[in-house]
């Protein structure tokens, strides 16, 4: 019998907890999509054309999403704010694209400067 009493409570406690987990409306949580438009800034999206354009996305998402919260929108608010996170994370991978074809472009130069500068005279073999 006190077996199954503490088998009703547990029960009862976990099915409250299932039910306030299922009823709560989610969080918006902002920390991610800014800090992904923080490294955006950060890398220098702004000064590449094509991520600059994520990076402004990323901001004017982040904006309504702030005022959807606001309004009480909190679902739109959560997808929107997943959208700037997304635009955010694509304005730094395209910096850092930018960046890497600007130093392989480097590298490829250097090393066609230095088999210039090896070439051997045309008289000597």
């Amino acid at each position: 019998m006190r077996h199954l009493n503490i088998m009703n409570i547990a029960g009862g406690v976990l099915l409250s907890a299932v039910i306030a987990g299922c009823g709560s409306s989610p969080v918006v949580n902002k920390e991610a999509s800014t800090s992904a438009i923080r490294a955006a800034e950060e890398v220098g999206a702004s000064k590449v054309p094509s991520a600059s354009l994520y990076l402004q996305l990323a901001k004017e998402e982040l904006e309504n999403a702030k005022g959807l919260a606001s309004r009480g929108d909190k679902e739109e608010a959560e997808s929107m704010l997943l959208r700037a996170q997304a635009d955010a994370e694509l304005a730094v991978a395209l910096s850092r694209e930018d960046a890497d074809k600007k130093e392989a472009a480097l590298a490829i130069e250097r090393v066609r400067q230095l088999r210039q500068d090896n070439q051997l005279p045309q008289g000597r073999n």
